[in-house]
């Protein structure tokens, strides 16, 4: 009886609990409920709650605008938020938002091209204007897109193979990880060449899926209509990628990752018994050619190389350069343009640079740090004052020569640097080069019995 009479309190208690739980989760569930509302037809939840006694704060709203950020020694970058229409006849990105409507309009200008402090470039790029009103004098959208804009310049110093990289390609990367690093975009170009489009197809279509626009090179009589819009390119410096400026940390590796997944290569690597070096030769009257060429690749091909001339140009095929260089377990040449196809190199393998007179910095700036990032071999070889033409046209005294720093001074002065740029040739010694490539050699067999 004992053990039946305590069985029934145990359940009278049990369903005692049970119903207090009950109640009070009824009145916590009146107090703390989800409420929907619809707004512009946009579904929003909002959330209340008694328990909390804090005032309800004002849910904060994206207001569509136009900003530009001008702080920067190198780029200027615009942004519109908000839904814009693009005139080609004017050049202008009109924000549309009847917000504006009574109110007097934004208006910003850009180029937008990464080397603003240039007055001697800046002008020959074409200006944009970017508007929030009045809507009265925008014209209708004939074109909608569902992606946003990412809008720059294909002017000022492209053609050269350094700038279309450096003031195109990698500014890109890095705006288009910053600003929009998990959604798809759609590139407007302006200023584009006729060769540039065909020669970058296949590395613009890694950007974006999307058929690139050339603004100048459209019908001015269709408007394109976009959610937002970035105008301008973000620059970190002369082939540089600063993982702690973007979001998802990207870096020149992960450049060089896209260009491969652009450019494909991987199934038809060139096979090749010897280590394959890639000799960038410089030609025509640009000054810093390697005056002893020949006896070089004799050289080179005597210490045991598989030596391919290379002399790339501006119909050169980005594809058919990749394919060559990346099959390759050295790249050697003159400080100059050419060397950007670094790029193309596998980590691992080596870039030689051979550094004339004058040219320490720069070639330290544009090409050995990328080269070291992007974890390839460097081996630099400085020429000495006998092995640069300079000296058939100066004293040995003369500071041209003597101290190349002070007579350029610390800055970049445009006549002074044609001295070293322009004017110089180079004719190595090949005794005391190939001490260089001998140590180049050996690396490279090692790389190329690791990775082919």
């Amino acid at each position: 009886m004992v053990r039946k009479t305590t069985s029934k309190r145990y359940s009278v208690a049990l369903v005692i609990v049970m119903v207090i739980y009950g109640a009070f989760s009824f009145v916590f569930d009146r107090q703390l409920f989800r409420s929907l509302s619809f707004s512009q037809g946009t579904l929003q939840q909002t959330w209340e709650s008694r328990r909390i006694m804090q005032p309800t704060q004002p849910q904060e709203t994206t207001l569509a605008t136009i900003t530009c950020d001008r702080s920067h020694s190198d780029y200027d970058l615009c942004s519109i938020n908000g839904s814009c229409i693009l005139d080609p006849k004017t050049d202008t990105f009109n924000l549309m938002d009847p917000a504006f409507a009574t109110s007097a309009p934004l208006v910003e200008k850009i180029r937008p091209y990464p080397r603003k402090a240039e007055n001697w470039t800046m002008p020959r790029i074409k200006e944009l204007t970017l508007s929030s009103g009045p809507l009265g004098l925008t014209r209708a959208c004939d074109i909608t897109h569902d992606s946003p804009a990412i809008v720059f310049s294909a002017g000022g110093y492209t053609g050269s193979i350094y700038h279309d990289f450096m003031d195109g390609f990698i500014p890109l990367f890095i705006t288009a990880n910053s600003v929009y690093p998990d959604r798809d975009f759609i590139l407007v170009v302006v200023n584009s060449k006729e060769w540039w489009m065909p020669k970058y197809i296949d590395i613009l279509g890694a950007f974006s899926k999307h058929k690139t626009i050339l603004l100048d090179k459209e019908n001015a009589s269709f408007t394109h209509c976009f959610p937002s819009a970035t105008v301008g390119l973000v620059s970190h410096g002369p082939k540089i990628i600063d993982p702690t400026q973007i979001p998802n940390s990207k870096s020149l590796v992960d450049f060089h990752n896209l260009l491969d997944k652009a450019l494909n290569t991987n199934q038809f690597l060139l096979k090749t018994h010897k280590p394959r070096l890639i000799l960038v030769s410089r030609y025509g009257n640009i000054g810093r050619m390697l005056l002893n060429e020949k006896e070089i690749k004799e050289m080179l091909e005597d210490v045991g190389f598989e030596v391919i001339t290379f002399r790339p140009s501006k119909t050169t095929s980005v594809r058919e350069a990749y394919k060559l260089i990346k099959s390759s377990h050295v790249m050697v040449g003159v400080h100059g343009a050419a060397l950007t196809h670094l790029l193309f190199l596998r980590p691992g393998s080596m870039l030689v640079q051979v550094v004339p007179l004058g040219l320490g910095w720069a070639s330290k700036t544009c090409y050995e740090s990328p080269a070291k990032v992007m974890k390839l071999e460097y081996i630099e070889y400085r020429v000495n004052v006998e092995e640069s033409s300079l000296i058939e046209k100066y004293n040995k005294d003369d500071l041209v020569l003597k101290d190349p720093i002070a007579f350029r001074g610390m800055d970049w002065n445009v006549t002074k640097m044609k001295v070293y740029l322009k004017e110089q040739d180079v004719r190595l010694d090949v005794n005391r080069f190939r001490k260089h490539m001998n140590e180049a050699y050996e690396k490279a067999k090692l790389f190329m019995d690791l990775y082919g």
